[in-house]
């Protein structure tokens, strides 16, 4: 049961990769500059309202140091390529390995 939600919250996060990546690579063709847009950039362009709500529980609930040294980093980096590794990661979270058939071929 839990598998299955991690790996349907893989293949959302790797929607949303793929959709970044694409608008990413039609600005850069646009503009004929390498364009990567950073999540701060989409998250603030989509709803600026949950990005600062999302700031103010962070620095009061955990602490400010939390938000300057590490999800400011994450939210700097190139949109897609956040989606990408959170894709990856819950994938892995939900990987299952395939039955062993049995310990011995018979030949």
């Amino acid at each position: 049961m839990f598998s299955f939600v991690f790996r349907l919250a893989a293949m959302i996060a790797l929607s949303i990769s793929v959709i970044m990546a694409v608008l990413d690579a039609t600005r850069t063709v646009a503009a004929s500059v390498l364009v990567l847009t950073p999540l701060n950039t989409s998250w603030l362009a989509v709803s600026p309202d949950t990005r600062a709500a999302f700031e103010t529980f962070i620095r009061t609930k955990a602490s400010p140091l939390l938000w300057d040294s590490a999800i400011a980093w994450v939210l700097n980096q190139p949109g897609f390529a956040v989606f990408a590794v959170l894709a990856f990661l819950l994938y892995a979270i939900g990987y299952r390995r395939p039955p062993r058939a049995g310990q011995f071929a018979a030949t």
